[in-house]
């Protein structure tokens, strides 16, 4: 609170798309997650943007423009691609929610390693 006893800001709601009133925030919030864990891959990995844009199929700049946050022409199944063409698996895992409850979307990065969800690179990955 300020000095007149009025709320210095607004509380968020955990995703600032549906914050700013956006379409689809979720969607977005999720593109942005998927956004940036290809960014933390290619530092990681300590590959270039053209080099990671030859094994996502993406010339350097559209790299550039996604490492940026540039996802409007990008879906989400596109970016899993580009994920799994860097050697990340990509798990969707469906829950039912109780009382018929809004569902969610979210991304939860695994901590371990799960034989059962190995990723194995095809020819030329």
């Amino acid at each position: 609170m300020n000095g007149s006893g009025k709320p210095l800001g607004k509380l968020s709601s955990g995703n600032v798309f549906a914050d700013l009133g956006l379409p689809n925030p979720e969607e977005e919030l999720l593109k942005a997650k998927l956004v940036s864990k290809i960014a933390e891959v290619i530092e990681k990995r300590e590959i270039t943007q053209v080099q990671a844009g030859e094994i996502m199929g993406l010339p350097q700049s559209k790299v550039s423009e996604l490492c940026n946050g540039r996802t409007e022409t990008y879906s989400v199944e596109r970016l899993y691609r580009f994920l799994t063409r860097l050697g990340v698996g990509v798990s969707v895992v469906l829950e039912d929610q109780p009382d018929w409850s809004r569902g969610t979307i979210e991304v939860v990065e695994a901590t371990g390693h799960d034989s059962q969800h190995e990723f194995a690179p095809g020819p030329g990955m």
